[in-house]
């Protein structure tokens, strides 16, 4: 079993500790384990190129080989990504600024997309799908009101590395570094997070499920607690209320013990982000959006140079 945790806030911090707390727990389980900082590798922010899409469409059509993220020589993210795909299981600490993770760990995520594994399994490129499960666990100096964003943004990203996330924690009231070492309910709970992990990586692949608190969030598909109201899809599909998750499609309703409960509809699961044949409906859109794009390059152009020439003063550094 290999277990990697990663960490995305200060060393010694609280999200570090509370991530080698969990790690000890899979570690005294047998499994082997692995620690990184974020703060200790090259990370470039995406630039929004598009090449890694664009040549996934290419191979897919089967035109020439995939070449990857065009940054992957000129920073470490290759390198992590790639032992992240080796691994059983993942534990990541986020510290949360203003309601959001840290940006460390959004500027680290959002180059997930050009490592894609369903893909990249499918191309060959990665031999075997180690089926990772995760912990998260989003640290913050107040309450939950103050944190409200970060979990959910953390599941968010797993899903283009097939991740399943198994158990979350909210780490509460840490304002300064070792905080968390007062809150011994904290510790005890990152401890039963790595054992959960380790549940779950011995649990088959087909029967896992969730394992952290039962009653946490809105969406008992992905236990977020994001439901907004439903608009209409890109194919038309719509539902009352969505979970912004993972993409589960529903309505509210309120129980007999008076408690508001967001329930999947019957084909709710259908754009299911967790699941790669229901992100791939993703993909269908991406491609019909470019193809109505080239189609209409006559369009485009004529109203392009109004923008491209258009300039305003900035600001001097």
């Amino acid at each position: 079993m290999k277990v990697m945790g990663i960490v995305a806030g200060r060393h010694n911090g609280n999200s570090e500790i509370l991530v080698k707390e969990a790690l000890l727990a899979c570690q005294e389980k047998g499994a082997e384990v692995t620690l990184i900082n974020l703060f200790d590798y090259n990370i470039l922010p995406c630039t929004g190129c598009e090449s890694c899409t664009m040549n996934m469409g290419e191979v897919a059509m089967g035109k020439g080989e995939y070449r990857g993220c065009v940054l992957k020589a000129k920073d470490d993210v290759d390198k992590l990504i790639a032992a992240m795909q080796q691994q059983n299981g993942i534990i990541v600490g986020v510290p949360t600024y203003d309601l959001m993770p840290s940006s460390v760990y959004t500027r680290f995520a959002q180059r997930f997309l050009a490592y894609e594994l369903a893909f990249l399994l499918k191309i060959g490129a990665v031999k075997e799908d180690p089926h990772t499960v995760a912990g998260l666990i989003a640290v913050g100096g107040s309450c939950h009101d103050w944190q409200g964003l970060t979990l959910e943004t953390m599941a968010a990203s797993m899903f283009t590395q097939s991740i399943y996330v198994v158990d979350q924690m909210m780490a509460t009231r840490n304002g300064r570094p070792g905080n968390v070492l007062l809150r011994d309910d904290q510790l005890s709970r990152a401890h039963k997070m790595g054992e959960n992990i380790i549940t779950a990586i011995n649990t088959p692949v087909e029967e896992r499920g969730w394992l952290g608190d039962p009653d946490q969030g809105l969406c008992p598909n992905c236990h977020g607690g994001l439901i907004f109201k439903g608009e209409p899809h890109w194919d038309g599909i719509q539902w009352p209320f969505e979970c912004a998750v993972c993409g589960a499609g529903g309505d509210l309703v309120r129980g007999e013990d008076g408690r508001v409960r967001f329930v999947p509809a019957e084909d709710g699961l259908c754009r299911d982000r967790n699941v790669n044949e229901c992100r791939d409906k993703h993909l269908d859109e991406i491609v019909q959006t470019r193809i109505d794009f080239f189609e209409r390059q006559e369009e485009v152009q004529a109203k392009y140079g109004r923008y491209k020439d258009l300039k305003f003063k900035t600001v001097e550094v």
